[in-house]
């Protein structure tokens, strides 16, 4: 039997993926026997954990489900669940509605299709600025909006995503009845993270064109960040081939990189988490004020 859908190469997601959900069992198994500031930075790198996952290994089954058989896509999908802290079939909404607008302007009712645009709360047709976009975005969704919508076309998927927030739910009660000084203490660092994601997602279209397909996204073409973060980097080429394969996004880049000259894809020389550092952005924001 074919276990993967396109590649032995998802094996790497996949493994990383049971790695980061024994690292959080162990977060909590061993907090008792750790002093408190070892706890701490392990805690930080629990957050940044967060955010690798749901913008690598979470983010990419969305695109390439991983397996040849429904249930092994199943069972990964509330593994990861579990190990994000949120329904995996809930991301894949979040996320589809997230290219269905690719980071769009309000309209003239002042909504965006993407519910994730840098746009939806900024003002005057200008981006959100970083800080609030960072630390708000987590109390932004609505999980019975999510689930109604989708319930209304495929109602068998939105009770598989209650049950994958109800399973994570679950496993939380049990850390609790387990050790629950360990849970508290973890809880910053699980909104950390999510935040952490919700910087990464911003640069990943800070200067982007809304109104240019091939230049929606922008890309960061760092070796070592595209092989930790599962090409990651490549969000321009992402969102304008969505379909195309992780392991194949480079190549994507060379055959359309003339094309995305042209177009003025921005493109970063840092990761996306750390944007804010890249001299690309601090160019693009002093010339937007001539």
């Amino acid at each position: 039997m074919k276990v993967f859908a396109h590649t032995r190469w998802d094996l790497a997601p996949v493994l990383a993926a049971v790695a980061h959900l024994a690292f959080n069992i162990y977060l909590i198994a061993g907090f008792e026997s750790r002093p408190l500031w070892v706890s701490a930075v392990l805690g930080a790198l629990y957050a940044v954990s967060i955010s690798w996952n749901i913008n690598s290994i979470s983010h990419n089954f969305i695109h390439t489900p991983y397996f040849s058989v429904r249930w092994m896509n199943r069972a990964f999908s509330l593994l990861e669940s579990v190990t994000i802290g949120f329904s995996q079939t809930y991301y894949h909404w979040v996320h589809m509605r997230h290219h269905s607008g690719n980071s769009d302007r309000p309209d003239d009712k002042g909504d965006t299709v993407d519910l994730l645009s840098i746009y939806r709360h900024g003002r005057d047709g200008e981006p959100e600025n970083v800080w609030s976009y960072t630390f708000l975005s987590f109390f932004r969704d609505d999980l019975g909006d999510i689930h109604a919508s989708i319930a209304s076309k495929r109602p068998f998927e939105a009770k598989w995503g209650r049950f994958e927030l109800v399973f994570f739910l679950g496993a939380v009660a049990l850390a609790l009845v387990y050790d629950w000084r360990a849970v508290l203490f973890f809880v910053p660092f699980y909104y950390l993270g999510n935040c952490l994601s919700s910087l990464n997602g911003y640069y990943e279209h800070l200067h982007g064109d809304p109104d240019e397909p091939i230049a929606w996204g922008v890309s960061s073409h760092k070796s070592f960040y595209n092989w930790l973060w599962f090409g990651n980097g490549y969000h321009a080429e992402h969102h304008y081939r969505p379909r195309t394969h992780w392991t194949k996004l480079r190549v994507l880049h060379e055959q359309i990189k003339d094309e995305q000259e042209e177009a003025g894809v921005h493109v970063i020389s840092t990761c996306h988490a750390l944007g804010f550092m890249a001299k690309e952005n601090r160019q693009a924001e002093f010339a937007d004020e001539f």
